[in-house]
């Protein structure tokens, strides 16, 4: 029997909690005032939280909630009450080595969950330099440890020239992948299958930056999720299983809208949003496939879309137990990845509000079945190869 310490993990999903002067110390506030996002007191909800003007972004501890004594939504009320492990290199990587894990891709918060926020925040150029400002921290949050902190560049997608341009720097700068959103129509762009994407799509394939695909990929506001007489805490749960299983649109947009097919070498990863799901959402696009006519539509497409997925796409998983074992059996482990949401909500970090148990923990006891090569492959080299960490 192979032992877990043996495997040198890849956790594929993490997030740096921002600082309060990531921006305001890296972007001219003379310049920009306080359109600049910083972090204030907030009188109205009792605690910190980031603001670009008089626009309330998000809770500063929102997403640091590991072993946090009370449930979500409810967080840290200042940054100086959640775990430094959550934003500070050296304390994480002493969390990293108990629990077993060897690697963490980095994503964002406030970039990611604000980002229509950041979107709509002054003109294009300090919209730019926030992006740029938030990849410089994280690049230099990754030198902590080279090969054990990747970091993933985000991108002003709202300005295609300087996406481009971004990703240029980005790659140079050691990034591993991009973040993208969902659903570039919430923002006033082309749909994700326009070809008005495809310049994009073109230069990750020719750099080898898998795209990646964070759920919440625009604002978190609970109150699209339920009536208040609902309460709280079942409105939050009601997002955030409605978040995971907004991908399901999107794998199915990447190959119906023939992107799979122009850039057969480009990677996807759906990001936070679990596996049990894609047997059937497979299942089901093969069925539609064929059964719609596509290929009779489009005679060029000469896969289908589950060897698409297979031959592109990667999902992550990280509490799901029965399903998780389920959707491995039937998809095989070539395509998926091991993430521990670290410090989200959801992380498998355990704590007083939290059903988590330890990441080598669960392992052990949901995943033990698993032959030596597949649990190599989910827990290090599928993502090793993807993110080109040879």
């Amino acid at each position: 029997m192979y032992d877990l310490r043996d495997i040198k993990i890849i956790d594929t999903d993490t997030h740096v909690v921002e600082p309060p002067d990531l921006w305001t110390s890296r972007v001219s506030t003379k310049k920009w005032g306080d359109l600049v996002p910083h972090v204030r007191w907030d009188e109205d909800r009792g605690d910190e939280a980031w603001f670009v003007s008089g626009t309330r972004m998000s809770a500063v501890g929102a997403p640091a909630m590991a072993g946090w004594h009370e449930y979500p939504p409810a967080c840290p009320p200042r940054f100086v009450d959640t775990d430094p492990r959550s934003w500070d290199p050296g304390k994480r990587l002493t969390l990293m080595d108990d629990y077993g894990i060897h690697a963490q891709i980095l994503y964002p918060n406030v970039a990611v969950f604000s980002s229509k926020t950041l979107q709509a925040n002054g003109d294009n150029e300090l919209q730019i330099e926030c992006i740029k400002a938030y990849n410089d921290y994280l690049t230099e949050w990754a030198e902590f440890a080279p090969g054990r902190y990747i970091p993933v560049g985000i991108l002003p997608f709202w300005d295609m020239e300087a996406t481009l341009a971004e990703v240029e720097r980005v790659a140079a700068a050691g990034h591993k992948g991009l973040v993208f959103t969902q659903n570039p129509a919430a923002f006033g762009l082309p749909v994700l299958t326009d070809p008005y994407w495809d310049r994009l799509w073109a230069s990750a394939q020719e750099k080898k930056l898998p795209i990646n695909f964070h759920i919440a990929s625009g604002e978190v506001d609970l109150s699209g999720f339920g009536h208040a007489s609902n309460g709280t805490a079942a409105n939050y749960g009601m997002m955030g299983i409605s978040f995971f299983m907004d991908n399901a649109r999107t794998l199915s947009q990447l190959i119906f809208g023939g992107i799979c097919d122009r850039f057969p070498e480009l990677k996807f990863v759906s990001v936070e949003s679990g596996i049990g799901w894609m047997p059937f959402a497979l299942e089901g696009m093969d069925w539609q496939w064929r059964n719609s006519g596509v290929h009779k539509e489009h005679p060029n497409y000469e896969l289908l879309p589950s060897e698409y997925f297979k031959r592109q796409i990667y999902g992550c998983f990280w509490f799901e137990q029965d399903s998780a074992r389920s959707a491995i059996d039937q998809l095989g482990a070539d395509n998926i990845l091991y993430e521990t949401d670290y410090p989200h909500p959801t992380s498998m970090s355990p704590g007083p509000a939290s059903d988590a148990v330890r990441p080598d923990d669960y392992l052990r006891r949901n995943f033990s079945h698993l032959s030596e090569a597949d649990a190599r492959k989910i827990l290090h080299d599928n993502a090793a190869a993807l993110y080109n960490l040879y």
